[in-house]
């Protein structure tokens, strides 16, 4: 975040400041005190929201949504605390204030929800706050196109995932999570399960960023960095990996489920890793390791075991204390010296001593050195992989410890290497960031350590309850530091000197890999460029195809397009045989005369080559409409029915005065299409009316209104009293369109009067 922009002077960003620092700091304070209780056992609480449609506006407080609830409050508060001090003299700082706590609450609601609905409205409120902070710095084209691909990609997933949500619903009755989790075995025996696991995971890999929906999450690197500590350490990123563990007890334990998470959730770690040693900016650097710590949790989740899914939870807070410390720690070197350049950033150690401190002890626990938190997190997950069995146990150990050694070497270049050896000559002279800068890397460091220290803590009140909601069954979780000498520990150590090995040689590998990557063709954010080029040229194709100008053409397509989806759903169903006993009923020999009229001026209308008579045709056919209303006792919808005709008839007709005939065609040429798209219609509405006839009438509406009219609307004529009364403001607004539409036609008559008269 460069500080080219004018200041504004503000202490602490002002009262924007000041509130966006108190908002988190109280919730965080509210969801603390409330940890014992849910200790003890989840709590749901709610109302009816929809209540037609079995919609409840409901929270979920388990272990689970607490540990969310508290990272997303804890670390807001280190990151709106940092930001009013990084960003405070910003004259859009109010704005990003405004987007920043839209986020926040996006992501409570979304990992408290405990109804699928709701937790797809925060899903897409936490989707258009991503995009309207990473495009935070709008004058830059850089972060127009990143906000505008993470909308897209993330968006898309979350629509493809609602339907997911739908067909979950359905089959299990209800749209509360708390029942729903309880119905795994029946979830997994439906027919749907496939279909549905596949719409969910759609819309956690886009939202997690699994490879191949993982290139937008580095490009949103161009946020500013207090956006970037939030997002990839505790808030959208994680929304993916909260759903997948949100759904385990219900979705997971399949073959189906094991094999797209591990393999997918591998791939993604270790391409991750190789990416992030491949960046010479230590914020793009970061940004990778993220997709790597998303892509483990998305491993183990998929695991399923009871020692993977506390390795999961337990990483989970690991990555979110050392991550959010690294980013704010870069925004501190950037601010201070004005570069990332991991190549040029040495010696920073005696200018910045406590910058030097948080980063040191977040890059301890990111390698998962004793006594951080994050040694712990690796011993889980391996002891996990380990007691997999089978190819299982091989691809997860593998990949994980890839993964680690390659995180071990990238907290060297981000934390260790830029603080070491002499100072070199920056931008800006290197200098100690301000105190609201410092405080949050520098806590979450230590919390990093005092977890490390007395692991207990952490397994009672976070791991545990959390293991307990993503299993959803209560086993004991006892985490440790020191587990005794074991095949876990010798694969840590193993990991250690694979990582320092790595280390030494990182620069060489860096240049390999950047040479490997100019002569590789498979380029994904490229990719995304040429798959919206082609969706731009596809809707130019089609517009082309389709927006001729020509009403006739238009009008052919609309009526052709419903007789196929329409008529083509009934012949799939079966239809059309539901309507022949009211069609075959007995009809009166004048009512048969007034439908032979109607078919005579539908005729006549694709026969004739005049457009007056053409208008004249038609006006027989709503006659002989208005003449069925009379037959059926609806004289006021006939009298309106035939004055509308009387005058469309004779206002097109003056208009058809000065228009040409049309064109001569010979009986080959007579138009055959019109006919059979008019046939068309007419049998397809002809049977649709009479299949809303032959179900049995609802009578409810009927009775209120006539129950109501006199005592309520002091009306007798049921029709006028819906219309004045009880739908008063919807005939307002028709009388309005009307009233403007008249004016707008005034108004263009009477141009066209004056270009006359000129």
């Amino acid at each position: 975040m460069t500080d080219d922009y004018p200041k504004v002077d503000r202490v602490m960003g002002g009262p924007a400041g000041w509130i966006s620092i108190a908002f988190p700091a109280v919730l965080f304070l509210y969801f603390l005190g409330l940890l014992p209780q849910i200790v003890n056992g989840p709590q749901v609480h709610g109302i009816d929201w929809v209540p037609s449609l079995g919609v409840r506006f409901s929270v979920l407080l388990d272990g689970l949504s607490m540990t969310f609830a508290l990272l997303i409050t804890g670390i807001g508060t280190a990151v709106t605390l940092y930001s009013a001090r990084y960003l405070g003299q910003h004259p859009q700082y109010p704005r990003f204030v405004c987007y920043l706590l839209m986020f926040m609450v996006g992501m409570l609601g979304l990992v408290l929800a405990d109804n699928l609905i709701a937790l797809f409205v925060f899903w897409e409120v936490t989707t258009i706050a991503s995009y309207l902070l990473i495009g935070f710095n709008a004058d830059s084209a850089k972060s127009r196109r990143s906000a505008l691909q993470a909308l897209l990609l993330t968006g898309t997933g979350g629509l493809v995932m609602l339907g997911g949500m739908i067909i979950l619903g359905n089959v299990a009755g209800t749209f509360e999570l708390s029942r729903i989790l309880q119905m795994g075995d029946m979830i997994r025996a439906h027919p749907w399960y496939m279909g549905i696991l596949l719409l969910f995971l759609a819309g956690a890999f886009t939202k997690s960023a699994q490879v191949p929906f993982h290139f937008w999450l580095p490009n949103a690197m161009a946020a500013p960095t207090p956006v970037s500590a939030y997002l990839h350490s505790a808030t959208m990123v994680k929304g993916g990996v909260f759903l997948m563990a949100r759904m385990n007890p219900a979705l997971g334990g399949t073959d189906a489920w094991f094999w797209i998470l591990t393999i997918f959730g591998g791939i993604t770690a270790v391409f991750a890793s190789v990416m992030a040693l491949r960046q010479t900016d230590i914020k793009q650097t970061l940004a990778y390791t993220t997709l790597m710590a998303l892509g483990s949790l998305t491993m183990f989740i998929g695991a399923g075991t009871h020692y993977a899914i506390v390795g999961a939870m337990t990483f989970l807070v690991v990555h979110s204390l050392y991550k959010a410390a690294l980013f704010l720690m870069i925004g501190i070197v950037d601010h201070a010296t004005g570069t990332r350049d991991a190549t040029v950033l040495r010696g920073l150690w005696k200018a910045m001593p406590l910058t030097g401190a948080a980063a040191g002890l977040a890059a301890l626990s990111m390698a998962g050195i004793p006594p951080m938190v994050g040694f712990i997190g690796k011993e889980f997950m391996y002891k996990a992989s380990l007691g997999l069995g089978g190819f299982g146990a091989i691809w997860v150990t593998v990949m994980i410890f890839a993964a680690s050694a390659l995180m071990f070497v990238t907290g060297g270049i981000v934390a260790l290497k830029p603080f070491r050896g002499e100072l070199a000559d920056t931008p800006t002279p290197a200098h100690e960031g301000p105190w609201p800068m410092l405080a949050g890397p520098l806590v979450l460091g230590a919390l990093s350590l005092f977890f490390g220290l007395v692991p207990g803590v952490l397994g009672h009140y976070l791991v545990g309850p959390a293991t307990h909601a993503v299993e959803g069954e209560v086993h004991e979780v006892h985490l440790y530091l020191w587990g005794g000498v074991n095949m876990a520990l010798i694969l840590s150590l193993l990991t250690f000197l694979a990582g320092w090995l790595l280390y030494r040689s990182h620069e060489s590998i860096r240049a390999r890999l950047a040479a490997f990557e100019a002569r590789n063709p498979i380029d994904f954010d490229a990719g995304w460029d040429r798959v919206l080029d082609g969706f731009k040229a596809f809707a130019a194709w089609l517009t082309g195809l389709i927006q001729t100008g020509s009403l006739q053409r238009y009008m052919a397509v609309t009526f052709s397009s419903f007789v196929v989806l329409v008529g083509g759903t009934y012949l799939i169903k079966g239809a059309f045989g539901d309507g022949l006993g009211l069609a075959t009923a007995s009809v009166h020999p004048v009512q048969w005369t007034v439908l032979a009229l109607i078919a005579a001026g539908s005729i006549l209308v694709v026969w004739t080559h005049s457009r007056m008579t053409a208008v004249a045709a038609m006006g027989v056919v709503g006659i002989g409409v208005s003449v069925i209303f009379i037959m059926f006792s609806a004289p006021d919808v006939a009298i309106t029915q035939l004055l509308v005709e009387v005058l469309v008839v004779v206002l097109v007709s003056l208009a058809m005065l000065r228009l040409p005939y049309l064109p001569r065609r010979s009986r080959a040429s007579f138009r055959a299409g019109h006919a059979i798209i008019a046939a068309g219609v007419g049998v397809v509405t002809t049977f649709l009316t009479l299949s809303v006839l032959s179900t049995p009438f609802d009578r409810r509406l009927t009775t209120f209104f006539e129950t109501a009219s006199y005592p309520e609307a002091h009306g007798r004529n049921i029709v006028n009293v819906i219309l004045v009364d009880f739908r008063a403001l919807d005939t307002f607004g028709e009388i309005t369109v009307v009233a403007m539409a008249a004016l707008g036609a005034l108004a263009l008559l009477r141009g066209t009067a004056r270009k006359k008269e000129s």
